[in-house]
């Protein structure tokens, strides 16, 4: 096999480099940044040494301007102003605090300090001629500020200033200037990484593309079509020892492997089906494929022992298919027999039912005559009742009726006693009571009529009382009657019903009696067809043992 470099180790190399100059890259990144915070650093502490410089040069400045001021003009407020420069300002002296704590050299602090000397040469001067001002000796003050002195060393301070912020500005500014080179250099490294980065990602992506995925995709073909059960399928690519190449080599090996077994198999299969079953399984198979084999030679084992088993019980199939026949036969003749005997017992017993069917139709409207009678007689017993009742409440009424007769009877009596009364007065009142007397007169002859309407009344009363009693006699009489005519009738509705549901339930006694030799004689009939069907059977079964015996030995089978 050709010896060829792993595509991994190829791979790893490609992503170390690119892992490499990525890591520089991250790092020439965080140097880039701190060279660039330098720079900025750098500018920043520039700008505040040269505003700081500036605020101690204006500071002294500006203390010569006020004395100048002050002794020109005389006014306060120049005074004022020097002095709280001096006592709280105090530019100069936080300037150069400022200047010093960001930092400078031994050379800038010699300038300054000569600055400062000159400076305060000059404030003894200034402070003479304030007081020459306080005094009112003007001129001399003027003489002090503006003489020669005092002019030479302001001239020299101006000097110093320029010479300081000259150098602190080229120092300053050569400062910032290396650190932007360094930042320019740091940048260039970054750019070089960055294209290394991506000349080594371009190679990986173009040697994967190249030596990986291609083959890969070749390789995913081949295998659909293997898992398609195409074999013969071109495959071109070459073996060798490394990744994809052993791979390539592992899917020429499988096809080879399973064309040997797929031959092996398909050449026993085709003895199998031309009736050789003397075969042995010679060929060793491997791994998986090893089941396949065993599968194979236990299908043999199975068919050799089932098709001799087949050979010897097919002769035995075939004497016990003729005895069933013979058998099956007489069984026929029998059932065909009893299914004769079992129709003619259905047809007596559907006569009886049909009989049966009439009397208990009979029964059933005997029953309901029997129970609308039964109705009727209630209905009259309610009603004789009914009667009776209203006979006694006439009887209790008629009683009401005497006392009332009583009570007018009283009336009648009363009246008449005041009738007599009522004659008696007017016989007394004389004249006056002739009208009286003839009021009395008509009240006694209503009450005499009103007497004999009560007697008369009273005789009716007790004649209707008479006949009302006689009428309950009767009624009580004949509601007993209905009473024992209703019970009669209610015995014989019972028996009635007693009858009618005996007559149903023997009809359907004899419904289900006739249901069952219907079902005994489908049962018998079904019997018969089978026992027939079975004799068929039989003698076909015989016919197919027959067949099985001759198709058995077509087999060549081991002995």
């Amino acid at each position: 096999m050709k010896k060829a470099m792993n595509q991994s180790v190829i791979v790893l190399l490609l992503n170390g480099c690119s892992i490499l100059a990525l890591l520089f890259l991250v790092w020439s990144l965080f140097a880039y940044s701190s060279a660039d915070d330098k720079v900025s650093k750098a500018n920043e502490e520039r700008f505040d040494l040269t505003y700081n410089a500036n605020r101690f040069m204006n500071g002294s400045a500006y203390l010569t301007n006020e004395v100048r001021a002050f002794a020109a003009t005389g006014d306060q407020k120049y005074y004022d102003n020097y002095w709280n420069e001096v006592n709280n300002l105090k530019n100069r002296d936080l300037g150069v605090e400022a200047m010093q704590e960001i930092g400078i050299t031994s050379e800038e602090q010699e300038m300054i300090d000569s600055m400062s000397g000159l400076s305060n040469k000059l404030v003894p001067l200034e402070e003479e001629a304030m007081n020459e001002v306080k005094a009112g000796e003007t001129e001399r003050a003027i003489n002090y500020v503006y003489g020669k002195d005092y002019s030479d060393s302001i001239a020299e301070i101006n000097s110093l200033k320029e010479q300081f912020l000259e150098k602190l500005d080229k120092r300053t500014a050569a400062k910032v200037r290396d650190l932007k080179k360094q930042a320019s250099f740091i940048r260039l490294e970054m750019i070089l990484a960055f294209a290394m980065v991506g000349v080594m990602q371009l190679l990986s992506m173009l040697f994967t593309r190249r030596q990986i995925l291609r083959p890969v995709i070749k390789v995913r073909d081949q295998m659909g079509q293997i898992s398609q059960g195409n074999l013969s399928a071109e495959f071109t690519l070459p073996s060798n020892t490394s990744e994809i190449g052993m791979l390539v080599e592992s899917i020429h090996e499988t096809k080879r492997e399973l064309k040997k077994y797929i031959k092996d198999i398909d050449n026993k299969l085709a003895q199998m089906a031309k009736g050789n079953m003397d075969l042995v399984i010679d060929n060793e198979y491997r791994g998986e494929f090893l089941p396949i084999q065993n599968a194979m030679q236990q299908i043999l084992d199975s068919l050799n022992a089932a098709l001799s088993r087949i050979n010897l019980t097919a002769g035995q199939v075939s004497a016990e298919a003729q005895e069933m026949a013979s058998g099956a036969q007489l069984l026929s003749d029998g059932a065909v027999q009893q299914a004769s005997a079992v129709q003619e017992l259905s047809a007596s017993i559907q006569d009886i039912s049909a009989q049966v069917d009439h009397t208990s139709g009979d029964a059933g409207d005997a029953k309901e005559c029997s129970a609308n009678a039964a109705v009727q007689l209630g209905i009259c017993d309610e009603k004789m009742k009914a009667l009776t009742s209203a006979m006694e409440d006439i009887s209790n009424a008629s009683s009401k009726i005497g006392g009332i007769i009583k009570t007018i009877d009283d009336i009648s009596f009363q009246t008449n006693i005041l009738a007599l009364n009522a004659s008696v007065e007017a016989a007394r009142a004389g004249e006056a009571g002739k009208g009286f007397a003839v009021v009395a007169d008509e009240v006694q002859s209503l009450a005499n009529k009103s007497a004999v309407s009560a007697g008369d009344i009273t005789e009716l009363i007790e004649s209707s009382s008479k006949l009302v009693e006689y009428g309950t006699s009767l009624s009580a009489e004949m509601t007993e009657a209905l009473s024992g005519v209703v019970s009669s009738a209610q015995k014989t509705t019972e028996m009635v019903e007693r009858i009618a549901d005996s007559a149903v339930q023997q009809s359907q006694s004899l419904r289900q009696l006739k249901l069952g030799m219907e079902q005994i004689s489908d049962v018998v009939q079904t019997n018969a067809a089978t026992a027939e069907k079975s004799a068929a059977s039989a003698k076909q079964l015989n016919i197919q043992a027959e067949e099985l015996k001759t198709l058995v030995h077509k087999f060549r089978l081991r002995r």
